[in-house]
């Protein structure tokens, strides 16, 4: 595979469908993926763009939390994240790859979903790196069904508590320590703007993360910190095959799109890092589209 940032056809840049079917049980592990997302492990480059900030990344462990977490080392970011303690072997492999850039790791095992340990998140990412300055508001839960009769009360209320609460618990707890010039990135999807019929609860949060992100915004300016939200498109990640899609979905998953293939996180990792740094000085409450060409409306 030529690097990353060679010129050439994205269309071919990474393996397009069919892709085997490969069930697990949610959260899922990356190792057991076929083909292996490319998070920028071994090509994502860094520039110094983020040099001695400090960033808390929820969801840090896979998928475009984990190239978040890679790229804003790589950028000179110290880096803490959170993940589930059913991903203790994801996270670990992150964790190796910040430190190996000469900057601060925090793990952060627990689940979002409870209000305290969202508070606690803040508090330890403090006491370790002395302050915050970037917040990734990034961890989801997606579990597909088939009918609006098959979304149980523990399914609604599970995805809620993931995708919404723990947004803004974290938010709540966060701002009173972000300085003038921290950034808050959220991460919306198009499921907000073309909800799929078997993602019912899942894109509803995502269309109150976007609401959230831009009324956000608007308070935060005050204190000259900006706020803005990602919204991926078709992502290789392990949301995927662990119950985000039916693996008949799985097989041709990103074949829809205008690249043939789905988009590999590395791939959304420099819109976060722009977001995070003082080049998006002039960008708040807005949603940045990475769809695979579909736009967002």
């Amino acid at each position: 595979m030529p690097d990353r940032l060679t010129m050439q056809d994205p269309r071919d840049q990474y393996p397009r469908p069919p892709f085997p079917r490969q069930p697990q049980s949610a959260p899922g592990l990356v190792a057991r993926m076929e083909p292996q997302p490319d998070h920028g492990e071994d090509t994502y480059r860094g520039h110094g763009r983020l040099k001695g900030r400090r960033a808390l990344i929820t969801g840090g462990d896979s998928g475009i939390g984990r190239a978040v977490a890679i790229a804003y080392a790589r950028e000179g970011a110290d880096v803490a994240i959170s993940y589930l303690p059913a991903e203790e072997a994801d996270a670990r492999e992150v964790i190796a790859l910040i430190e190996a850039e000469g900057v601060k790791a925090l793990a952060l095992p627990g689940d979002v979903r409870g209000e305290a340990w969202n508070a606690t998140m803040v508090e330890r990412t403090l006491e370790a790196f002395g302050g915050l300055d970037i917040l990734v508001v990034n961890a989801g839960r997606q579990q597909f069904r088939d009918d609006v009769g098959a979304v149980s009360t523990e399914d609604f209320d599970a995805t809620m508590k993931t995708n919404l609460y723990a947004m803004h618990w974290l938010c709540q707890a966060a701002a009173p320590h972000l300085p003038p010039g921290a950034a808050v990135i959220t991460t919306a999807s198009i499921q907000a703007y073309e909800p799929s019929d078997i993602l019912l609860d899942y894109a509803t949060t995502k269309g109150g993360i976007v609401t959230y992100t831009k009324a956000l915004a608007k308070q935060l300016i005050d204190k000259g910190v900006r706020v803005n939200a990602v919204a991926p498109g078709p992502f290789w990640t392990v949301l995927q095959p662990s119950g985000g899609q039916p693996q008949e979905k799985v097989e041709t998953f990103g074949a829809h799109s205008a690249f043939g293939r789905p988009g590999q996180p590395v791939e959304i990792a420099p819109i976060y890092v722009l977001l995070a740094s003082q080049e998006a000085s002039f960008v708040t409450g807005e949603v940045w589209g990475v769809t695979g060409g579909a736009g967002i409306a």
